[in-house]
């Protein structure tokens, strides 16, 4: 179906003169615009208006996790009739496989994949073989090697009323798409047989696929069901896509593939032994040969990405992998929307990411750990990326120099577009909220000062923000404030949906403060916080740049009484840069406020369901930490030295770092003995 915006709110100050021109440049052929807008300004609905109009399906690409989660969410509320998917990183840990020569040190890959986040990203990738009325957020992960957007949608299973069916025939067509068959636990990517019924539980959806089958071995009944409420709809037909993004093509020579594999391979043996690298050359057949005993007797390996060429025959060695941004072009050629959101950020981001994957490839080839075909797997290049996103909208609020002039290079030839045309600012805000006041203070003293001011709105009921430069600062400046508020700590060792989760209790009051470094900038949509307080402003360097600060100062414009407060001795020049961008803005939507009559009020939103619930339990440890470990036999005090230390992650979990420290006090106590 067409995408359909539904929403109370109306294009106000100046969305609609910038949702007018972004629109019409597109259809003018004019591909690359920029959307200046300021926090606040509502860029998100400026977007989802485009993408009404246009009737574009659209990519949107955040640098940031938690960001993207929020615009998710946002979308899905715009678009509650359209697809709208999430597509960032599974993992909540990931440790690549790496080899450092230096210290001869080998690291295995490890890897701790986020069920949810799976489900997510093959949901997203299947939904778009529905149609083109797609939305898909992503992070920089889209650039990555995912497989042949045609092989996967080739490898699929059609079902529909009256086929026949043999049932060893179904099975093996559902553990080729990689379906596991289950009869104790049940869960995604599984199927099970209860007499002529087979459940099917597709690995990107929350129901289950039952197919009912006849005396004759014929789908009687194909029926769509809640695993939890059971609720069921009967469904005429159905397609089954893999329980895996990356799959070969469809009826491989696997035999083929593994001699093509182990010629590759015994050629870069002849070539480690003519160099008197013995050690390299067994090493890298005694890894392929095990890696292909796998392939054979499951058919997926642990790291099968490094043997991804080999599986796309129409994929030469050196080109490009296939991204989610090929399963665009794929479907709809030319014809898609990309929006860089925050592109400041994200267009270095994605910039960067081919030069880092090739320096940790080249350890593992030269010394046996890979063959060369572990090059292939590797994220896009900047200029193959470009080349794949035709239309492009940069969404920031502090557009950087590549993408201005990227937007104004690009449409030379059209010489009746002028800079304002290409650039389109969005600065008037339609609530008329004006961007904050800025104060400076001396660093002397900060602390006693930041808690004064901390107290200022806890006593109104509002939310703080506060940045320091370090991740062991904002820990102790964490644990300190925790004596006086609620306190929270935002960084990125907290798991990508736990993130939102924090965010969300700030937003509630669960949390007065939240202390953080570079994750409380670009985007976060905070309504409720009226204080920004920037640790060690003066200071150069990336975290205090002018786009930086702006960004910073930005999450105290949604509020009426917004105020930030600049903690420095010195004044440096990007501090002067962004106050007086600040002010700038501060003239504009002051003067749009007068002629309009227009009174400022704080934005109003709900807190929207999360992504995960994680509810965390009371603790009660008091028994635990008193009692007298000197009456306990050696193996009791082992037992309970694991109860303790499952109490203290607890604890550190719900940031609660003072029982933490007790408790991690008590287990060296015990362990003394």
């Amino acid at each position: 179906m067409p995408f359909e915006l539904i929403s109370d709110m109306v294009p106000a100050g100046d969305q609609p003169a910038a949702i007018d021109k972004l629109v019409s440049n597109l259809n003018s052929g004019i591909n690359k615009q920029v959307l200046l807008g300021v926090t606040g300004s509502g860029k998100t609905f400026t977007i989802a208006n485009v993408i009404a109009q246009t009737q574009l399906p659209t990519l949107i690409i955040s640098h940031n996790k938690t960001l993207a989660g929020q615009l998710y969410q946002e979308f899905k509320e715009l678009f509650p009739k359209n697809k709208v998917s999430y597509f960032v990183s599974y993992y909540d840990y990931y440790q690549p496989e790496s080899y450092l020569p230096a210290s001869d040190t080998y690291i295995a890959k490890e890897v701790e994949i986020n069920d949810l986040i799976d489900k997510l990203r093959l949901e997203a990738t299947s939904s778009l073989f529905s149609g083109p009325d797609n939305i898909v957020i992503a992070s920089v992960s889209c650039i990555y090697n995912v497989g042949d957007p045609r092989n996967f949608s080739g490898r699929t299973l059609s079902l529909n009323l009256g086929d026949l069916w043999n049932r060893r025939s179904l099975f093996e067509s559902l553990v080729s798409l990689y379906y596991t068959r289950s009869e104790m636990e049940f869960k995604r990517a599984q199927f099970r047989v209860r007499g002529d019924t087979v459940e099917i539980w597709p690995a990107y959806a929350d129901w289950l696929l039952v197919l009912e089958f006849d005396t004759a071995n014929k789908i009687k009944k194909i029926i769509q069901r809640n695993p939890f409420s059971g609720t069921e709809f009967n469904l005429s037909d159905f397609i089954l896509y893999p329980a895996k993004l990356f799959v070969g093509g469809q009826g491989a020579d696997l035999k083929t593939i593994f001699k093509k594999i182990r010629s590759d391979c015994q050629k870069q043996v002849s070539i480690f032994k003519s160099q008197n690298k013995i050690l390299e050359a067994h090493r890298l057949e005694q890894r392929v040969e095990y890696d292909l005993e796998m392939l054979s007797e499951l058919g997926y390996v642990n790291g099968i990405e490094n043997y991804s060429i080999y599986f796309e025959p129409e994929r030469k060695s050196g080109s490009p992998p296939y991204t989610l941004v090929d399963y665009f072009h794929h479907l709809w050629g030319d014809n898609f929307l990309t929006v860089i959101d925050e592109s400041h950020v994200t267009v270095p981001q994605i910039g960067g990411m081919f030069l880092g994957d090739l320096s940790r490839k080249t350890n593992l080839v030269n010394f046996g750990f890979r063959l060369e075909s572990a090059f292939d797997n590797r994220p896009l290049k900047w200029d193959e990326f470009y080349a794949r996103v035709p239309k492009v909208i940069y969404a920031s609020a502090t557009p950087a120099e590549f993408e201005i002039n990227d937007t104004l290079s690009s449409s030379k030839a059209l010489k009746l577009y002028s800079f304002s045309d290409l650039i389109i600012e969005q600065i008037i805000r339609p609530t008329g909220l004006v961007d904050p006041p800025v104060t400076v203070k001396p660093s002397t003293g900060q602390i006693p000062d930041l808690i004064s001011e901390i107290q200022k709105r806890v006593d109104h009921q509002e939310r703080t923000l506060v940045l320091t430069l370090t991740k062991k600062m904002a820990e102790e400046l964490s644990g300190f404030l925790s004596k006086t508020f609620k306190t929270a700590y935002l960084h990125a060792d907290i798991e990508t949906l736990d993130r939102s989760d924090i965010l969300d209790k700030l937003r509630g009051g669960d949390f007065d403060v939240l202390v953080g470094i570079n994750l409380l900038r670009e985007g976060l949509d905070l309504p409720e916080v009226s204080l920004v307080a920037i640790l060690d402003a003066g200071l150069p360097g990336f975290l205090r740049s002018r786009s930086s600060l702006i960004q910073i100062m930005g999450r105290a414009s949604r509020h009426l009484n917004g105020q930030v407060i600049l903690y420095a001795d010195t004044v440096s020049d990007a501090m002067r840069g962004a106050i007086s961008e600040v002010n700038r803005r501060r003239v504009i939507q002051l003067k749009y406020n007068q002629n309009h009559h227009l009174t400022p009020t704080s934005i109003v939103k709900s807190i929207r369901p999360r992504l995960i619930e994680n509810p965390v339990k009371d603790i009660v440890v008091s028994p635990l930490l008193d009692l007298d470990i000197s009456s306990l036999t050696p193996t009791m005090r082992q037992t309970h030295v694991k109860k303790l230390r499952k109490e203290m992650r607890t604890a550190a979990f719900v940031l609660d770092f003072e029982l933490a420290i007790k408790i991690r006090d008590k287990i060296r106590e015990v362990e003394k003995l």
